[in-house]
């Protein structure tokens, strides 16, 4: 499986048709190669010798996304636009571990995004995304004012991107919506999951509340109208007043500030490397004293 997993990238359903043979490789399971697992296997040695309708990157095209959940997995598809025809780039499937099934509709379709850009990270960085969904995830947190903070730091997972959300009706978003859908109801313990951190960045919920970008608790406010929990009376009254400058236009938040300039929040993290091209590079505008 190991080798099948290399070139899965290759192989449309993956997830799916392997799932038999990954079943087998779990924990304290007894190993029973079954008509199932050999339909499996069959079928992959079949896709192996098919060839992969998929085409390269063009990096002066935007990248689309076309993400979709169902019960017990998240599927993406990158693709490139050409003569107003789709062309698939990658194909990616993951499974949800057990906490992750139990997500609400909104919470699995905003994962789907978060997986993929995950996923396809080398793609979306300093370029243009479009995402198609079934779900307005992104409508949905803007507008619903009860919004779990669960949806806010997914949503500020993806701060770093620019990304624009499409909505897709489920009948036109097939391609993303067969990778998703598992053709028996049995609960999956396939043991490669998504993990809803992305390492090594920024932006992520990393264990503690403390490495939360500082403007979480704004942003959480202006999406849901929900105050930190540690917060007394007077911390609120405080921070209502000082709110009311930020405005979040998903992905940035930015304040309206005394000299009438709206500036964009950035991360603590940030602070030295703009320090430094302001100062120190050789494009500076401001001059360190000699």
């Amino acid at each position: 499986m190991s080798r099948y997993g290399a070139i899965r990238r290759f192989i449309r359903d993956f997830s799916k048709i392997s799932k038999p043979l990954c079943n087998l490789l779990e924990k304290d399971t007894s190993f029973n190669f079954d008509d199932a697992c050999h339909d499996a296997f069959v079928e992959l040695k079949k896709r192996l010798i098919s060839p992969p309708i998929i085409t390269v990157a063009d990096w002066n095209l935007p990248f689309e996304l076309i993400c979709d959940a169902s019960d017990y997995t998240v599927s993406a598809i990158l693709g490139q636009r050409k003569i107003k025809i789709l062309h698939p780039i990658y194909y990616a499937s993951r499974t949800l571990n057990e906490a992750q099934a139990n997500y609400t509709t909104t919470e699995k379709e905003l994962l789907a995004i978060v997986f993929a850009f995950d996923k396809f990270r080398s793609y979306h960085v300093s370029t243009k995304v479009i995402v198609y969904t079934d779900h307005v995830v992104i409508k949905y947190l803007i507008e619903k004012k009860d919004a779990k903070p669960r949806l806010i730091r997914l949503v500020l997972l993806l701060q770093e991107f620019n990304l624009k959300i499409r909505d897709r009706k489920g009948t036109e978003n097939q391609l993303a919506d067969h990778l998703s859908r598992l053709e028996n109801n049995e609960h999956i313990g396939n043991s490669t999951v998504i993990n809803e951190t992305f390492p090594n960045e920024q932006l992520f919920f990393v264990e503690k509340q403390k490495n939360l970008p500082w403007y979480a608790d704004v942003v959480n406010y202006l999406v849901s109208k929900l105050f930190p929990l540690e917060f007394n009376s007077q911390k609120k009254k405080k921070f209502l007043h000082d709110v009311k400058y930020y405005m979040w236009d998903e992905p940035f938040l930015y304040k309206h500030c005394g000299d009438q300039i709206i500036k964009k929040c950035v991360l603590e993290e940030e602070f030295e490397n703009i320090l430094h091209h302001c100062h120190s590079s050789d494009y500076r505008r401001h001059y360190e004293g000699k």
